[in-house]
């Protein structure tokens, strides 16, 4: 098998793989850390005396969070068991291409984890119809620092350059 080597980083298509491999689990330590002590604390709130006196709304409001909870830590675990089951089948820069996504998934399924914990908690500690709107806009700001702030930097730099070379499907995940 012939390797291209990528014109922008003088690497074949297994090196980059390798390399946006090596990037990925990086970013996916970070997200895991905070995700499974997240919900380590939800599992807990069950158990507290005070939990039997929350009203129905907040209990819905808590399983739905610990169901987001379980299922952010299986997206954000997702790509190790990806990695796993796929290695040696010289897979690599497609299994980098779908933990990457599988990544996404879990950030994105994060930022509905943290919002609905942080609904459950303004909403016990302020019984206010203020909880929502702090929570949308600790939302905005999630989803701006997240997402629209990397779309953007990646669509002015792409167009400034004049090049594709940022694209999604030229180096999704990088």
């Amino acid at each position: 098998m012939v390797q291209v080597r990528d014109p922008g980083r003088q690497e074949t298509a297994e090196e980059r793989a390798d390399r946006r491999w090596g990037d990925l689990l990086q970013e996916l330590r970070v997200a895991q850390t905070g995700v499974q002590i997240l919900f380590g604390f939800l599992l807990a709130v069950v158990f507290q005396q005070r939990f039997t006196s929350l009203s129905t709304t907040d209990r819905t409001i808590y399983v739905v969070t610990v169901v987001l909870g379980a299922a952010t830590t299986g997206a954000l675990i997702g790509p190790v068991s990806f990695h796993r089951m796929l290695a040696g089948q010289r897979l690599k820069p497609q299994t980098v291409t779908w933990a990457s996504r599988l990544t996404v998934v879990g950030l994105v399924l994060l930022l509905c984890t943290v919002a609905s914990s942080l609904l459950l908690i303004l909403r016990v500690a302020l019984h206010s119809a203020l909880a929502p709107w702090l929570v949308a806009a600790v939302v905005c700001w999630f989803v701006c620092c997240w997402f629209v702030l990397p779309a953007l930097a990646r669509r002015r730099y792409r167009d400034r350059d004049g090049s594709d070379e940022g694209s999604q499907s030229s180096d999704e995940g990088s």
